[in-house]
């Protein structure tokens, strides 16, 4: 076997890292195929705002034959790696293989070389080179279609992880919900509270007006996430980015805000699942090819499940039933005749956060599919530790 590295300036091993999951899946009928532009955003300086801190390296691997058979990816994020660690901690992630435990443990050991030589001394993943909205974790239960951007495996995968010594650093758990299912009796009193109490409002995005929701959006944001492992305080500029990057897809009232006395304390933004979309495009969407256009807009119509992108509550309306109240304001939308979305699923929620996973039960939704980000120490006498619950 042959480990090779690919380079962007390399197209022919460029496309033998995107086609293997082609040939692996082939048989896979849940599997919907990442859109290469997607894929490559990662790898590219240009579009990955991470090389401007951290560096990636990639590699194929090749049977005697000259055949591919895996791939992977390594990469160093240094503003990460000591972060909330108890030693310099790299990722690996894009891990495909054939079901052959010496070359995935070639592909593991490929990465941690290359990681030992940046000063790491573990390695998480399967991860992203990027944030952790996308392509975060190994699937290990809930082998149905995979969101948008979202990991999709194999199920012997767990086992090579595990054989090869990485351990359940955390679980992420996808929740799912009838939308047209009436809510709890205890969801709705807790709502009604909020609801009639005057200090709060309720809104929901409206297009002419994406500076000021994205600026919303923010500062609930930093209150809720910033202060977590791993997170980092967002700036004005990659809210309003991330405003633009949702624009042409977003329906307005699936993005919703709550205010307590005029001040933003509450957001739930959801987004049509886009997967539904690009699953007929086999790996190859242009938004300017009018062909590509046509199809996106007609297959978009189709759509019937909405994607749970993020949900944050500012702390000090925690536990109010502010969680509840969102809820509620989006079902008086959603509980009508004919309403095209039929189920929700929500963007993963580590174990580490048991207040949220509290949260998404309480309002009648279970655990639809659940990955694992693994760790993997380099020294195999230190003591594990699993990723800290947030109190």
């Amino acid at each position: 076997m042959k480990i090779q590295l690919v380079t962007n300036d390399n197209t022919a091993l460029v496309q033998e890292f995107l086609q293997l999951p082609v040939r692996l899946y082939k048989n896979e009928p849940k599997w919907i195929r990442p859109l290469d532009k997607d894929i490559e955003a990662v790898f590219n300086p240009k579009t990955n705002k991470y090389f401007a801190h951290g560096s990636c390296v990639r590699w194929i691997l090749q049977d005697d034959k000259g055949q591919t058979i895996g791939r992977v990816a390594a990469f160093v994020d240094k503003r990460a790696a000591n972060k909330n660690n108890e030693q310099p901690t790299g990722g690996m992630g894009f891990f495909e293989c054939i079901n052959d435990k010496a070359a995935a443990y070639l592909l593991f050991d490929t990465c941690k070389q290359w990681l030992v030589e940046q000063g790491m001394e573990a390695m998480d993943g399967p991860i992203n080179f990027g944030d952790r909205d996308k392509w975060w974790g190994l699937l290990v239960d809930g082998f149905e279609e995979p969101n948008y951007c979202m990991p999709y495996n194999h199920l012997y995968y767990k086992g090579l992880f595990e054989a090869y010594g990485f351990q359940d650093y955390f679980q992420q758990f996808t929740f799912r919900r009838v939308i047209a299912e009436a809510a709890p009796e205890k969801m709705k009193e807790k709502a009604q509270r909020i609801m009639d109490n005057p200090d709060y409002t309720f809104d929901y995005l409206h297009r002419n007006n994406m500076e000021k929701y994205a600026e919303d959006f923010r500062i609930i944001y930093n209150k809720a996430w910033a202060k977590h492992a791993g997170v980092r305080e967002m700036p004005k500029a990659q809210a309003m980015n991330i405003m633009k990057q949702i624009k042409p897809i977003l329906d307005e009232k699936l993005i919703l805000f709550i205010y307590f006395q005029g001040q933003p304390v509450a957001f739930f933004i959801m987004l049509p699942e886009m997967n539904q979309v690009f699953k007929h495009f086999n790996g190859h969407f242009n938004q300017k090819n009018p062909l590509h256009l046509l199809k996106f807009l007609w297959y978009k119509r189709k759509v019937d499940k909405v994607f749970g992108v993020a949900f944050g509550v500012a702390p000090e309306q925690q536990g109010k039933g502010v969680e509840s109240a969102l809820m509620e304001y989006y079902r008086r939308f959603a509980h009508v005749p004919n309403y095209r979305y039929k189920t929700l699923e929500m963007n993963w929620i580590g174990d580490f956060n048991p207040k949220m996973v509290k949260v998404v039960k309480d309002i009648d939704s279970h655990v639809y599919k659940t990955h694992i980000t693994y760790r993997k120490l380099f020294d195999e006498n230190k003591p594990f530790s699993r990723c800290p619950a947030i109190r």
